[in-house]
Protein backbone atom coordinates (compact mmCIF):
# COMPACT_ATOMS: atom_id res chain seq x y z
CA UNK A 1 0.00 0.00 0.00
CA UNK A 2 1.38 3.37 -0.79
CA UNK A 3 2.48 5.46 2.31
CA UNK A 4 0.40 8.18 0.37
CA UNK A 5 -3.00 5.91 1.36
CA UNK A 6 -5.80 7.88 3.12
CA UNK A 7 -6.97 6.16 5.79
CA UNK A 8 -10.44 6.45 7.62
CA UNK A 9 -10.44 8.19 10.79
CA UNK A 10 -11.46 4.29 12.29
CA UNK A 11 -8.26 3.04 11.12
CA UNK A 12 -5.76 5.77 11.43
CA UNK A 13 -7.63 5.24 15.09
CA UNK A 14 -6.52 1.65 15.39
CA UNK A 15 -3.54 2.09 13.76
CA UNK A 16 -2.36 4.65 16.49
CA UNK A 17 -3.49 1.91 18.93
CA UNK A 18 -1.91 -0.39 17.90
CA UNK A 19 1.60 1.94 17.89
CA UNK A 20 0.12 2.76 21.57
CA UNK A 21 1.05 -1.22 22.75
CA UNK A 22 -3.12 -2.09 22.44
CA UNK A 23 -1.88 -5.09 20.48
CA UNK A 24 -4.72 -7.27 20.89
CA UNK A 25 -8.71 -6.79 19.41
CA UNK A 26 -10.22 -6.60 22.95
CA UNK A 27 -7.79 -3.90 24.73
CA UNK A 28 -8.34 -2.19 20.71
CA UNK A 29 -11.34 -2.17 21.09
CA UNK A 30 -11.30 -0.75 25.26
CA UNK A 31 -9.14 1.91 24.20
CA UNK A 32 -10.99 3.36 20.88
CA UNK A 33 -14.70 2.83 22.15
CA UNK A 34 -15.24 1.02 19.04
CA UNK A 35 -17.31 -2.46 18.58
CA UNK A 36 -15.98 -5.65 17.39
CA UNK A 37 -18.36 -5.06 14.36
CA UNK A 38 -16.10 -2.24 13.86
CA UNK A 39 -12.32 -3.13 14.96
CA UNK A 40 -11.94 -6.67 13.36
CA UNK A 41 -12.83 -5.98 9.85
CA UNK A 42 -10.95 -2.44 9.84
CA UNK A 43 -7.85 -5.26 11.24
CA UNK A 44 -8.14 -7.70 8.86
CA UNK A 45 -7.80 -4.86 6.14
CA UNK A 46 -4.97 -3.23 7.55
CA UNK A 47 -3.40 -6.63 7.62
CA UNK A 48 -4.66 -7.11 3.75
CA UNK A 49 -2.82 -3.63 2.96
CA UNK A 50 0.27 -4.98 5.15
CA UNK A 51 -0.21 -2.12 7.41
CA UNK A 52 -0.07 -4.41 10.92
CA UNK A 53 0.96 -8.27 10.88
CA UNK A 54 -0.95 -10.71 13.57
CA UNK A 55 0.56 -13.59 15.22
CA UNK A 56 -1.75 -16.40 17.96
CA UNK A 57 -0.59 -16.08 21.16
CA UNK A 58 0.86 -20.07 22.39
CA UNK A 59 -2.18 -21.97 23.56
CA UNK A 60 -0.25 -22.52 27.05
CA UNK A 61 -0.40 -18.98 27.91
CA UNK A 62 -3.84 -18.44 26.98
CA UNK A 63 -4.29 -22.11 28.89
CA UNK A 64 -2.71 -20.77 31.91
CA UNK A 65 -4.39 -17.78 32.21
CA UNK A 66 -7.81 -19.54 31.61
CA UNK A 67 -8.81 -17.61 28.55
CA UNK A 68 -9.05 -17.91 24.84
CA UNK A 69 -5.91 -17.51 22.81
CA UNK A 70 -5.35 -13.56 21.70
CA UNK A 71 -3.98 -12.23 18.64
CA UNK A 72 -1.91 -10.19 18.73
CA UNK A 73 -1.01 -7.22 16.43
CA UNK A 74 2.38 -5.44 15.38
CA UNK A 75 1.91 -2.07 13.14
CA UNK A 76 4.81 -2.68 10.16
CA UNK A 77 7.11 -0.38 8.60
CA UNK A 78 4.90 0.39 6.11
CA UNK A 79 1.96 0.69 8.62
CA UNK A 80 4.25 3.75 10.93
CA UNK A 81 4.52 5.26 7.22
CA UNK A 82 0.84 5.43 6.57
CA UNK A 83 0.47 6.73 10.26
CA UNK A 84 2.45 9.66 10.50
CA UNK A 85 0.92 10.65 7.24
CA UNK A 86 -2.32 9.89 9.25
CA UNK A 87 -1.54 12.15 12.08
CA UNK A 88 -1.67 15.03 9.39
CA UNK A 89 -4.86 14.06 8.59
CA UNK A 90 -6.10 14.00 12.13
CA UNK A 91 -4.32 15.99 14.36
CA UNK A 92 -6.08 15.29 17.37
CA UNK A 93 -5.02 11.44 16.89
CA UNK A 94 -1.96 11.46 19.57
CA UNK A 95 -4.03 13.36 21.88
CA UNK A 96 -6.40 10.60 21.86
CA UNK A 97 -4.89 7.54 22.01
CA UNK A 98 -0.95 9.12 23.07
CA UNK A 99 2.14 6.62 22.60
CA UNK A 100 4.94 6.28 25.47
CA UNK A 101 6.81 8.67 24.09
CA UNK A 102 4.05 11.07 23.39
CA UNK A 103 3.37 10.87 26.91
CA UNK A 104 6.90 11.72 27.89
CA UNK A 105 7.06 14.88 26.10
Amino acid sequence: MASEAKLSHTAAMILQAIHAGFVYGFSIMEMTGLPSGTVYPAMRRLERDELIRSHWENQAIADADQRPPRKYYKITAAGRTTLEASRKRYPLLERLIPTEEAKSV
